[in-house]
């Protein structure tokens, strides 16, 4: 399946039905008064987000998506039927922007979540609701009122607990292909990943979600490369696994400079948890690669790891790292919620 991360989309809402103008005609029944009834509201534009899906590819065929009229009112005092909703089904940690992708309408972060994008017109009232008692015979009624109509922006920030960062060409999809069973695009010239992928890692008695993003490069924050676009899929990860080159020039520039992008780009990114992985250490003298590992240790002082995916070395250390690393962010998660859950309950009364 196609990978799609973002799509514009036109919505309207159901305009409401016309209301009616009737009177009771039956035999015997010289003055009947009027027994018209309202228009039924129209139907209403819903997001709702489902298990299952992991792209907007579908609102790439279809960006238009109308819901239904309400029924006009009858007489008999009858209303009219509400018009059916229409449901857009999106992907877990898809948000809806307004047209200028400016204001988040909505963040859809849990399965069964469902908000209204666009609420369908009223329906219009019978001649029934205006007679009064100066005015026993109304002719009056009124034709439902619109629905709304807007443009929204959907984009789909991938949930995972590991994100794989690092320059073009640094060996993420290949390290993704190996601890998972994704299977994306390897070859050994830039850009070789065009979308994100995602991986589910089975470790010892733990899964993870694992996603490898395009290779950052300079002014990424600002759209150099593939920009700002996929930044935003490693926003809600847990852990970064900065994967470099130990056949860099210069691994410390290398690490610098994602650095750089990570701290323009803003939304904390530049604060979550961080473990570095020198990756292709099977292509260089062990001496060599341990002096790599001594230079960004001392630079980074954080975790350090060398690896090789295609001779398995150091993956088992480095996921047993990265899961406990899952672990701990899960459990303050929850530890936050229970107190937040606790603290709306309390009373003192």
């Amino acid at each position: 399946m196609k990978f799609l991360d973002q799509a514009k989309v036109h919505i309207k809402s159901g305009d409401g039905g016309s209301g009616c103008s009737s009177f009771r005609r039956e035999k015997y029944i010289e003055f009947g008064g009027p027994d018209g009834g309202d228009g039924g509201r129209g139907g209403h534009v819903i997001a709702e987000c489902v298990d299952g899906l992991n792209t907007l590819i579908d609102y790439r065929y279809q960006q238009h998506f109308k819901a239904k009229t309400g029924r006009p009112g009858a007489g008999q005092q009858k209303s009219g039927a509400s018009g059916e909703d229409i449901v857009l089904k999106l992907p877990v940690g898809t948000q809806v922007l307004d047209e200028t992708r400016e204001t988040i309408i909505a963040d859809m972060v849990q399965i069964g979540q469902k908000i209204v994008l666009a609420t369908g017109g009223d329906g219009g009232f019978g001649n029934l609701r205006y007679k009064t008692s100066t005015n026993r015979a109304p002719h009056k009624s009124l034709p439902g009122w619109p629905g709304v109509e807007k443009s929204i922006w959907l984009r789909l920030k991938l949930i995972a607990d590991a994100g794989l960062i690092g320059l073009p060409n640094a060996g993420k999809s290949t390290l993704l292909s190996t601890v998972t069973r994704a299977k994306p695009k390897i070859a050994d010239y830039p850009f070789t990943t065009l979308h994100p992928n995602l991986g589910v890692v089975g470790f010892l008695d733990n899964e993870f979600v694992i996603a490898d993003i395009p290779g950052l490069i300079e002014g990424a924050h600002q759209g150099s490369g593939l920009g700002t676009r996929f930044l935003g899929h490693i926003e809600r990860c847990s852990v970064l696994l900065h994967l470099i080159d130990v056949n860099q020039k210069d691994p410390i520039h290398a690490y610098k400079t994602v650095r750089q992008e990570l701290e323009a780009y803003g939304s904390d990114l530049k604060h979550k948890n961080e473990i570095i992985g020198i990756t292709k250490v099977d292509t260089l003298k062990q001496n060599d690669a341990k002096k790599i590992h001594f230079l960004l240790s001392k630079f980074t002082k954080k975790p350090v790891f060398l690896l090789s995916s295609s001779a398995h070395l150091g993956l088992k250390d480095v996921l047993s790292h990265l899961s406990q690393e899952i672990q701990k962010k899960q459990s303050l998660i929850k530890r936050e919620s229970h107190q937040i859950k606790e603290h709306q309950g309390w009373s003192p009364y």
